[in-house]
């Protein structure tokens, strides 16, 4: 094997592996060393939430199961019981046990806040009682709102019944006014969560969870042989600088323009590196891929195969189809019309554009060994059009009249982040965000697979010396290992998950588990990454990238191909030839 031919050095790589057989590099990589700390967070999860189940899980999930069965076949469309009765059962959590509130008290962001941003971290009893007593009239409007559109829901429900159902206007007019009155269900909701806030003090908690992260992370970085004190000295920087960009990110207007702590995190690291300069006590803290790998894994956790074949075949054409071809196209385009002049920073956009956002751009800069400075430049880039999508889109969608389900799907497949996927199918409707986060999901599962094709890709045709074989030992070395540990996650969960069923799995996994520790701790990692990010980033490595705009026009061609295959296959597989599936959606 040969270097590439833009002579990296190894400081500039985002990994390098060097061959070795040790045995110590099980806990002295970092790649390692990431998948230990996922495997001890899930391990705790699943230990504190599988001994703290809800109090009669098992009679409620039987009652509701009963009514569903019962329901199953009265009406050609989801009944009021229906939906009474999957409510029954989502109310069962593991995360409102009392160790489970505990844990999200101790390890929450800072708060929402609109008007003074000390109300991110502190909340007196009588500002709380104020904004209670208005929030309580809120509530008890949008809850006689929900109780008369119950009331029609049943009367149109009733009328249909009473033509057995046969009357197709009939039919259409219930199920209008069914899905009104769960709208309306849901504005009461959200209304009663405000008009219960009380007085709280989130200082000491945050405090708290600095020292056990600082710890938890430090611990990892003296097995992989460097200064436990030195990491922890500087994690307190890069700590605060995170609930800095949390506390930007919770602000009402922020969160109205879908800019997330991500942005806000990236913008302050970058501001101080730029600035001031990044102090050189913090840099042993600034280690951008140990954070997001360790968070990764988690992510693997979350990726459960029983959820992906909910959807189907549907879901896997518009996500394992649409996503491979997109990448591929990108990357040719890039070379061969737009002749981006790094080849690895070409496949680093054209995977963050066309999988996953972040997850898959460090999966991708590690198989084919890219510059920090490209990876930067790459999530940026997400990061931006993910903002603006995530509004666009829905809006979009809802003004053309798009069905829910086609516009959940296309969102699911091209809207980077998870969590914005969520955010704008929930803008929708309910079955719109189930489609699109079960897409965006079903698509996190090619990260895994992007990165060996890559790692393979590298080896055989760019890295490789002409008349040169490719090595498989090489493949592997290159590799990014954390992988591994995203993968088995991912087998063991969906084990679980099969194994105990899925409405105990929704209540000790998902609402235990993940919820209430995995989605936690990888958000807090996550965060710590972006700002990594910032600060290790100078403008001045940057400026050459961004010479004629070429990354912002790959970024564009890729994205708008992006966009309308990604429709064009969600149309065609969820309304022509998978009609059935997506009537039971």
């Amino acid at each position: 094997m040969v270097e590439n031919i833009e002579q990296r050095s190894p400081d500039d790589e985002v990994v390098m592996d060097k061959p070795t057989s040790q045995w110590s590099d099980l806990w002295k990589k970092e790649d390692y060393m990431a998948i230990w700390l996922g495997f001890v967070i899930l391990l705790v999860g699943v230990l504190i939430y599988f001994n703290n189940a809800p109090s009669d899980m098992d009679q409620t999930i039987s009652r509701a199961n009963a009514t569903l069965e019962e329901q199953a076949d009265r009406a050609p469309f989801k009944t009021i019981e229906w939906f009474q009765a999957m409510d029954a059962k989502s109310k069962l959590k593991a995360t409102s046990s009392s160790i489970g509130n505990t844990i999200k008290e101790f390890t929450s962001k800072p708060h929402g806040w609109s008007g003074n941003p000390v109300h991110a971290f502190y909340m007196d009893e009588q500002t709380a009682a104020e904004i209670r007593r208005k929030a309580t009239v809120k509530y008890e409007a949008a809850s006689q709102r929900a109780e008369a559109a119950l009331a029609e829901a049943r009367q149109a429900q009733q009328a249909a019944a009473a033509a057995n159902f046969n009357n197709e206007s009939l039919n259409e007019q219930a199920f209008d006014e069914i899905t009104q009155w769960r709208e309306a269900k849901a504005s009461a909701s959200a209304a009663k969560k405000k008009a219960g806030v009380s007085a709280y003090n989130q200082i000491p908690h945050l405090i708290g969870l600095m020292i056990v992260l600082g710890v938890f992370f430090g611990i990892g970085m003296k097995f992989m042989g460097k200064s436990f004190g030195q990491f922890v000295k500087g994690f307190l920087f890069v700590f605060l600088i995170a609930i800095l960009a949390y506390t930007a990110a919770g602000n009402a207007t922020m969160k109205h323009y879908g800019i997330g702590y991500a942005a806000w995190a990236i913008l302050f690291g970058l501001i101080i590196s730029n600035t001031v300069g990044t102090p050189k006590w913090v840099m042993p803290s600034v280690q951008t891929e140990y954070f997001i790998k360790t968070g990764l894994v988690l992510l693997g956790a979350e990726i459960l195969f029983g959820k992906i074949l909910s959807i189907g075949v549907p879901g896997i054409f518009v996500a394992w189809v649409v996503t491979p071809t997109v990448l591929i196209t990108t990357y040719i385009v890039g070379q061969k019309l737009i002749k981006i002049p790094s080849k690895t920073l070409n496949m680093t956009v054209s995977a963050d554009m066309s999988v996953c956002g972040v997850s898959a751009a460090i999966a991708t800069a590690a198989a084919c060994r890219a510059k920090k400075e490209e990876l930067t430049l790459a999530v940026g880039l997400s990061l931006v059009f993910t903002s603006i999508m995530m509004i666009v889109m829905p809006a979009f969608i809802k003004a053309v009249g798009m069905p829910e389900i086609l516009g959940g799907a296309w969102m699911g497949g091209t809207i980077d982040a998870t969590g914005a996927v969520a955010a704008a199918g929930a803008f929708l409707g309910e079955r719109a965000l189930y489609t699109a986060a079960t897409v965006k999901m079903i698509q996190n599962v090619l990260i895994g697979v992007i990165a060996f094709g890559v790692a393979v890709y590298w080896c055989a045709k760019v890295d490789c010396a002409p008349g040169q074989r490719v090595s498989a030992i090489e493949i592997w070395h290159r590799f990014p290992k954390f992988v591994i540990g995203f993968i088995t996650a991912s087998i063991v969960f969906s084990f679980m998950y099969s194994s105990i069923g899925t409405d105990v799995s929704y209540a000790i996994i998902d609402h235990g588990a993940l919820r209430g520790m995995s989605k936690i701790f990888r958000g807090w990692f996550f965060c710590l990454a972006f700002v990594s990010i910032g600060l290790a980033t100078n403008f001045r490595e940057l400026r050459d990238y961004f010479k004629g705009g070429k990354p912002l026009i790959l970024y564009v061609c890729g994205q708008t191909l992006n966009l309308c295959l990604t429709l064009l296959m969600a149309y065609i597989m969820f309304y022509k030839v998978f009609p059935e599936i997506t009537a039971r959606i």
